[in-house]
């Protein structure tokens, strides 16, 4: 994969993220504690859906440390090549998980 497509890929993958980032970030707010205007159970929904938005966060923040390392790769010409065996990583592979850092028979 050319260098100029991995970058393409990288950069689509980190403009998902952000889209994603922006349509969660009020699920992440804080839980009103009132319990005049919201009902116990409400209130439990409520912070159970805060709960699965931040571990949300968390994966993407993961995600986007995956990328960054790749783009990392990418300047420093090892993007694309097994870290645990030194082989080149399948092309196809790569443009499925473009983070990719393993060859399949090293990653299974």
């Amino acid at each position: 994969m050319e260098e100029r497509e991995a970058r393409a890929l990288l950069d689509d993958l980190i403009a998902q993220l952000d889209a994603e980032e922006g349509a969660n970030a009020d699920a992440r707010d804080v839980v009103v504690l009132d319990q005049q205007s919201v009902g116990r159970l409400s209130r439990m929904d409520a912070l159970q859906g805060q709960a699965m938005a931040k571990a949300q966060a968390a994966r993407r923040a993961a995600r986007r440390r995956g990328i960054e390392a790749a783009i990392a790769r990418l300047k420093d010409g090892t993007f694309g090549w097994c870290e645990a065996c030194g082989d080149e990583i399948p092309e196809a592979r790569l443009r499925l998980n473009p983070t990719a850092t393993r060859c399949v028979g090293c990653a299974g």
